[in-house]
């Protein structure tokens, strides 16, 4: 749980646009925006070593500074990242109020994979979903939630109503239609029903024909 804030200090920006963003980038900080909160959007540089620290904690509550002012509770809302590097290219920070719900994203972490027995007799597990959208005080908020699905067997579908929530955390969305997990048969056993029903198939096709060339057969001898 993110049940302590970090303090981060950042300074504000007037400057905007693509060029101005890759200048702070290249001289190591982070340009970024904060808001809501009732106030008016902000935008912001941070160094983005300290940027890195504050937010090694997923879900964690940052005690915003801007240019040495007064420090405001915020949370991460979103990060760009270099897809080439990883690092942070941009970051969206929201105001929140510690005594009041906010929605936020988590990520789902599946234990025991390796010891369920659908796997060990050569099924295939498959997580479907992989982040979480929950409701929490931002304090609440948690760096991931684990569900053990060491009991699975092939044929198996685990959906959201089967996941155990921390205290204080709502669990959003369609509880029996999300799907997180499914465990299916081996491919190959999978290819070898396919082309099975694929021949059988044909098979049926081809014997649908049989009666309709015996009918012509018959209609041509009493002829």
């Amino acid at each position: 749980m993110a049940s302590s804030t970090t303090k981060l200090n950042v300074t504000s920006r007037s400057a905007d646009g693509s060029r101005a963003a890759r200048r702070l980038r290249r001289s190591g900080r982070v340009p970024g925006i904060v808001y809501g909160g009732g106030a008016e959007p902000i935008g912001i540089e941070v160094d983005a070593r300290e940027l890195r620290h504050a937010l090694a904690g997923a879900g964690a509550v940052l005690d915003l500074s801007v240019d040495g002012g007064k420090a405001t509770p915020v949370v991460l809302k979103d990060a760009q990242r270099d897809p080439l590097r990883g690092d942070t290219s941009h970051v969206d920070l929201l105001r929140v109020r510690l005594d009041e719900k906010i929605r936020s994203v988590v990520p789902l972490e599946l234990l025991g994979t390796d010891d369920a027995p659908g796997v060990k007799q050569g099924g295939v597990l498959e997580q479907i979903t992989r982040e979480l959208e929950v409701e929490a005080l931002p304090t609440a908020i948690p760096e991931s939630i684990s569900h053990d699905v060491s009991e699975m067997d092939i044929g198996d579908t685990v959906t959201l109503s089967a996941l155990a929530a921390p205290e204080g955390v709502t669990l959003l969305g369609d509880l029996d239609e999300s799907v997180l997990a499914t465990l299916s048969p081996p491919k190959l056993q999978t290819e070898v029903e396919e082309e099975i029903e694929s021949e059988t198939e044909v098979v049926g096709e081809e014997g649908e024909e049989t009666p309709e060339a015996g009918g012509a057969e018959a209609s041509s001898g009493e002829e």
